[in-house]
């Protein structure tokens, strides 16, 4: 614990006691109210007459501020509130400072206040060396002839010498010199350190080149990186540091328990920040992530399948109340039509004058399918409602033929989830590249394993397509590819035409927030990376980027559907249709069949029974 390890280090110091007087115990007090924040002194073990520490806990208990020699609490929340008090002039001061450089206590969250009086130039060589970077809040009060001096120390590098800013001076009230209360706008400038980014190349090996060039060439190939690196840069230059590339060939895993690629490169030390890449709960334990630079979408990339693929466009040109008006006006038709003949048959009957129940309907349905019937009516009367039933119905084919013929060619909206995609009889599919090897084995739940077993199954044929070849199997239909989308739509908008753009849609696999920047864990650029890449998004500049070497999902430029040929698949209501009147067709025969031979052996059985009569 950091509180437990700030007592051990004022517990060294010895119980010599050297003369403080109660200008001290004021500046403290005044500084610790202008702090403006929760702040609890910590000075346990301070080499200063007794009632002068007695004082110093007192004025600090009237300004609401907590001060303790041994504060245990166990929640890092409370970090950020510590201000570590060191006088420099106490004998084991060097000692403190080497323990606090050992437990890393000079970093972001901790405050520090280092009091001296500067003719005595006590511990100065080891403050000096200590690693105190640029989110280290650490100031140096010196006493000169009862006027005290606040400096600011900080490195730009931990190789790099120590800077000194003027934070303002004590002499009676505090004035606070700083330009800017926020510690990384004071901390902007660190003075040409070189900062390194791990970038991520597998697409093409020539993106080493036109990445470091930005030519904006063979921009399909490692488009993230080249986007990421060309806004990292800008960055790096707002902050005054050297930009430097650190090449990597994959985003970072754990293979047999050791950090691989990008990842490894950030906890070994090699890189301050990579590229954009996925957030997880095994990456938050060496990382940590600040804004991102690039759009970073992994999709699956499809059309949505033909509306007769997913069903019954046969029944969908007309609503439940359009086909129950047709039914029962079919109905009346068919009476009204059988009646008038019946009336016709009085005067007498031709070969093909309607005469059954039977005749009638089948001329309705001939009327419906638009198709001609030999039997029909003689008289004017019922001609005319032929005539009738004819037109009507003509109108309604009409408008049903159109709309089956405009269904051929649309497509659906059935598939807009995972489960609906891994459900579906569209083919799964992903790019074949590294991450892609490692993502479907993150989520044990049973959708994203059922697109996991179809993609990259235990036995069998595994679905890794190249780059171009998934795209065109795009386009051809019942095919989802699972790829960086903006790099998909670059392929898209080069080889689809217009219409075929019209019924793209994309589903995430991942179900996760949107990608960000790594940065190595606890590392002291950590709040200047964050606020660096939050202006450059903020003012734009990373959208001009993005918009330069990346591409958007492509807009439907025209809804009119172009030729395409009528499958067995599109047919399948109509056939099935066909096939159950076959079956009813065959059964009505046999039935027919059956029943003429029973009356066939009926009429045979008189016949028997007078010739046995006879002969007897």
């Amino acid at each position: 614990m950091f509180f437990q390890t700030s007592v051990l280090i004022f517990s060294m110091l010895q119980n010599e006691v050297f003369s403080k007087d109660l200008t001290w115990v004021h500046f403290i007090k005044s500084y610790v109210e202008n702090e403006r924040k929760p702040t609890i002194v910590v000075f346990s073990e301070l080499c200063w007459e007794k009632h002068i520490i007695v004082k110093l806990t007192s004025e600090l208990s009237k300004i609401g501020s907590r001060s303790s020699t041994s504060l245990e609490v166990d929640s890092k929340y409370y970090d950020h509130d510590l201000l570590y008090l060191v006088d420099l002039d106490c004998p084991k001061a060097k000692e403190i400072i080497a323990l606090a450089t050992e437990r890393n206590l000079f970093r972001s969250p901790y405050r520090w206040l280092v009091i001296t009086v500067w003719s005595k130039q006590a511990n100065k060589v080891a403050l000096w060396n200590s690693p105190i970077l640029v989110d280290s809040d650490l100031v140096l009060a010196v006493n000169t002839n009862n006027f005290l001096k606040l400096v600011e120390l900080h490195k730009a590098s931990p190789n790099g010498s120590m800077i000194s800013t003027p934070r303002g001076y004590y002499n009676g009230s505090l004035v606070d010199e700083r330009p800017h209360r926020e510690l990384f706008r004071r901390r902007r400038d660190v003075m040409g350190h070189t900062l390194t980014m791990s970038t991520v190349i597998q697409d093409s090996n020539t993106s080493r080149y036109h990445l470091l060039m930005e030519d904006r060439l063979e921009h399909q190939h490692d488009s993230i990186s080249k986007v990421c690196w060309t806004n990292a840069k800008m960055a790096l230059q707002m902050l005054n540091a050297t930009p430097a590339v650190l090449f990597s060939y994959r985003w970072g895993y754990k293979v047999h328990g050791n950090w691989s690629g990008m990842i490894d490169d950030l906890d070994s030390g090699r890189a301050d920040f990579g590229t954009n890449c996925v957030v997880s709960q095994e990456r938050l334990d060496v990382v940590s992530f600040v804004d991102t630079l690039a759009p970073f979408r992994v999709r699956f990339v499809f059309r949505q399948p033909p509306l007769p693929y997913v069903a019954n466009i046969f029944s969908m040109p007309f609503s439940t109340n359009v086909w129950i008006a047709m039914s029962v006006c079919a109905v009346l038709s068919t009476a009204t039509v059988y009646l008038a003949t019946k009336w016709e048959a009085k005067e007498g009957k031709g070969p093909t004058q309607l005469d059954s129940i039977g005749d009638a309907m089948l001329l309705t349905f001939s009327a419906i399918g638009q198709q001609g019937c030999v039997m029909e009516p003689k008289r004017l009367s019922g001609r005319m409602m032929v005539f009738v039933m004819f037109t009507a119905l003509m109108a309604l084919y009409a408008a049903y033929s159109a709309n089956i013929v405009v269904l051929l060619q649309a497509p659906s909206n059935s598939i807009r989830s995972l489960s609906q995609l891994a459900n579906s009889k569209i083919t799964l599919a992903a790019h074949d590249v590294d991450y892609n090897h490692f993502i479907f084995q993150w989520y044990k739940d049973p959708v994203h394993q059922l697109v996991r077993k179809r993609i990259d199954p235990e036995k069998g044929e595994k679905h890794f397509y190249d780059f171009n070849d998934g795209v065109e199997k795009i386009r051809q239909g019942l095919f989802a590819f699972h790829a960086i989308a903006e790099t998909v739509y670059l392929r898209i908008e080069q080889t689809f035409l217009e219409a075929e753009k019209c019924d793209l849609m994309e589903v995430d696999y991942l179900s996760s927030f949107d990608v960000f920047v790594p940065v190595r864990k606890g590392s002291p650029y950590l709040e200047l990376f964050r606020v660096a890449f939050k202006q450059l998004r903020e003012s734009g500049l990373q959208s001009a980027v993005s918009k330069r070497l990346q591409f958007s999902k492509p807009h439907c430029t025209s809804k009119m559907s172009a030729f395409s040929s009528v499958g067995l698949t599109d047919m399948k209501p109509v056939l099935i249709f066909m096939l159950y009147g076959i079956c009813l067709s065959v059964a009505i025969a046999m039935v027919e069949i059956i029943v003429f031979n029973m009356k066939k052996q009926r009429k045979l059985n008189p016949v028997k029974k007078t010739k046995r009569q006879g002969s007897d």
